[in-house]
């Protein structure tokens, strides 16, 4: 008897389903002939859960969906699904730029259960590389159904790793990791219940997350005396920078400027630029200090239980001797050393790539750079060895050489379409050359005894590629 052959390699398959991978799979659905596959090993898609606060909304314009900055004629557009949804004449009066961080999640969820690449309760074991010529140069997905238990396994040409990040747990809270009342603020919503009885609550970070989250603490302890406590190691609660201008640090230009900087620029620069993208929005900032003056009307600003302290890093936390929890706490200026106790405790301490586990059977096949980090060039593509030939893209994972545009939606579809060109070997996507009025590159040196162009802005951005 004749054993059935196998089906054909799928040109891309994607390890995880964010937004991100979400974007390569909508994006991907109408290119004639490309055979693509999606895993996920959660039941369904489910976007920050823990942080679907109620009011918050998104940093981004509704624009920065799935697909619009690439193709806005594409079916998983946001508007088509406000219009799947009746919604389109509420979204036109409610004149909003930003969507609630809610409509965002429910948008995603209503493309990922429609997409057909895209498969839910698969989660994807391990990688392998096949490049004999009896097998194939290809990889080897191993597939397990979390629901059955089963398993089985898919080829596939190329690869793009969309696992997401890790919510951090800093070293200075390592004591207090399971601890009932200290958690990450991604499962604010899922552990809110744990803090019913703590009479003084610490939120850690200076972050969006950390002002949604002290935010909706305000007013969830409007006059019952509790007491509610913001620490940040940044000296200032500064916003996120939000001009027109400073925005351009989000497009494709500046992403090819940055990536051909050197790298301990490129590390010194990621650090520097925490203002535009770990801070708080204003409109948030605004909110928390419209609530604490409503809040105070008629009696001293200091008779409310609340205290905003940045300035200040917790150098060390542990479970307290006669309950709650104490926090070593150094004051940046002053260096002031003090102790804090407190009944509970929400880190708010943002969120870092990590290499999955599935990557392993591939980890010596890949040129890791100096500090284990992916090597990632233009195309999103990861430096390899020469043994392993297949394409393996990241999304998400390349903060430290495309810069702080890496975690912003608002570059997830031109990213997809980076990828999706560069697999098909072709423009399946067109993309503009240039996409900022700022030329972020100094103008290229004159040649002696000719006669100087002025180089145009794309050149500009350009240049930096040149060599790598």
């Amino acid at each position: 008897m004749d054993t059935p052959a196998p089906p054909p390699p799928y040109d891309l398959l994607g390890v995880g389903i964010g937004p991100f991978n979400l974007s390569l799979a909508a994006l991907a659905e109408p290119v004639p002939g490309l055979r693509t596959l999606f895993c996920d090993q959660r039941p369904e898609f489910r976007w920050h859960h823990g942080m679907l606060v109620d009011g918050a909304r998104m940093q981004v314009p509704f624009l920065a969906d799935l697909v619009s900055l690439v193709d806005p004629t594409n079916p998983w557009s946001f508007l088509n699904y406000l219009r799947q949804q009746d919604r389109l004449f509420p979204f036109y009066f409610a004149e909003r730029f930003q969507l609630p961080r809610r409509e965002y999640d429910h948008y995603c969820r209503w493309a990922a259960e429609r997409l057909a690449n895209c498969r839910f309760g698969a989660e994807v074991t391990a990688l392998h590389w096949a490049a004999t010529a009896e097998d194939g140069p290809y990889y080897r997905v191993e597939l397990t159904d979390t629901a059955t238990g089963r398993r089985s396994s898919v080829r596939a040409r190329n690869l793009a790793l969309g696992v997401g990040t890790r919510p951090v747990l800093p070293e200075a809270f390592a004591a207090l990791a399971g601890h009932p009342r200290a958690f990450h603020s991604a499962d604010y919503l899922d552990r809110r219940a744990d803090l019913a009885g703590a009479r003084d609550i610490t939120v850690i970070g200076s972050g969006q997350s950390g002002a949604e989250v002290f935010l909706d603490l305000l007013r969830r302890h409007q006059d019952d005396g509790v007491r509610l406590r913001w620490l940040t190691r940044t000296r200032a609660l500064a916003p996120m920078e939000y001009s027109k201008l400073g925005l351009e640090h989000f497009t494709p230009d500046y992403t090819r400027y940055f990536h051909g900087l050197p790298g301990p620029v490129r590390d010194a620069l990621v650090t520097a630029q925490w203002q535009l993208h770990k801070a708080a929005s204003a409109e948030t900032l605004a909110d928390i200090h419209d609530h604490l003056y409503e809040r105070t009307i008629g009696r001293p600003i200091d008779t409310a239980p609340v205290e905003i302290t940045p300035g200040t890093a917790v150098t060390d936390a542990r479970p307290g001797p006669c309950g709650g929890l104490e926090l070593r706490c150094r004051h940046t200026d002053s260096g002031a050393e003090h102790v804090l106790r407190t009944d509970a405790v929400v880190l708010a301490t943002g969120y870092r790539a990590a290499r999955p586990a599935a990557l392993e059977p591939l980890a010596d096949l890949i040129d890791w750079d100096e500090a284990g980090r992916y090597r990632v060039d233009l195309d999103h593509r990861v430096a390899t060895r020469p043994g392993l030939t297949g394409g393996l893209y990241v999304q998400n994972a390349e903060l430290h050489t495309h810069g702080v545009g890496t975690p912003d939606l608002g570059l997830g579809a031109h990213r997809a379409a980076v990828i999706l060109n560069a697999v098909t070997g072709r423009t399946v996507h067109r993309l503009p050359d240039r996409t900022a009025w700022t030329g972020f590159a100094p103008p290229a040196p004159a040649v002696p005894n000719s006669t100087p162009a002025v180089p145009r802005p794309q050149e500009l951005t350009r240049a930096a590629t040149v060599g790598r």
